[in-house]
């Protein structure tokens, strides 16, 4: 199945689960994959879509589908700087352990309250990419948005306290991709933000960090319902 057809089986597949959910709960789906796999760019898309199915049904309604990433709970550089070997946790940011995954399993578990008339929004963090650290509190979940579309490297990891999130998630899907895929994307992602001056330097942090990690999601990899093959075509390049 090309690139489309995948993308559209996913969208049907999440839509006809949310036809499904009662009312009072939030139909929570989960992408993961390692990092350049393409699952930022998944993730916005069937959140577009999904919002799209709706307005058609429900004209000037607000959006049902909201996208949370998991860059929010990145460990600040303060917290780097506290751990045990300060510089390998900078050098290594990204890892599974410079996250605050007991923050993400509160958030998921706050996601899975009934919902009703007096229900307040739920606030998860943000990344803020000028001062390099997460902002807190800047992403407004609200009673209206039923349908949670959460992303990130560790969201299928068979690791506590990500196995504990993801025994939570409504849909499992798995972003697959060849690592001399991401590797490439990568490269140019870092490049592109800053974090690298050169091609070679760029490529480097890819292998001694990227990598890493990615081997990591794949070795812990929690099995998933769905599976989306990313192929090598620009665009998902930029995720």
């Amino acid at each position: 199945m090309d690139m489309e057809g995948q993308v559209s089986h996913l969208v049907d597949t999440a839509w006809d689960r949310f036809l499904m959910t009662p009312e009072q709960k939030r139909l929570i789906i989960a992408i993961g994959g390692i990092p350049g796999s393409g699952k930022t760019t998944l993730s916005k898309h069937i959140t577009t879509a999904l919002n799209t199915r709706y307005e058609a049904l429900h004209p000037g309604s607000l959006p049902i589908a909201i996208f949370v990433p998991m860059d929010g709970y990145h460990l600040t550089r303060a917290q780097l700087s506290a751990m045990p070997d300060p510089v390998t946790a900078h050098a290594r940011r990204g890892a599974e352990f410079t996250f605050d995954g007991e923050g993400f399993r509160r958030l998921v578990q706050a996601l899975r309250e009934p919902l009703s008339p007096s229900s307040q929004a739920v606030f998860a963090p943000s990344f803020d990419h000028a001062v390099k650290d997460p902002k807190e509190d800047d992403i407004a979940i609200s009673p209206t948005h039923r349908i949670v579309v959460l992303e990130g490297n560790y969201v299928l990891l068979d690791k506590e306290p990500w196995r504990m999130s993801a025994s939570m998630f409504d849909i499992k899907c798995f972003v697959d991709v060849d690592f001399s895929v991401a590797r490439k994307r990568l490269a140019v992602r870092h490049l592109a933000a800053g974090l690298a001056v050169t091609a070679e330097e760029a490529d480097r942090r890819a292998v001694e960090n990227d990598l890493p990690n990615s081997e990591e999601v794949v070795r812990l990899l929690l099995p998933p319902d769905m599976t989306v093959v990313s192929r090598e075509d620009e665009a998902w390049a930029a995720s």
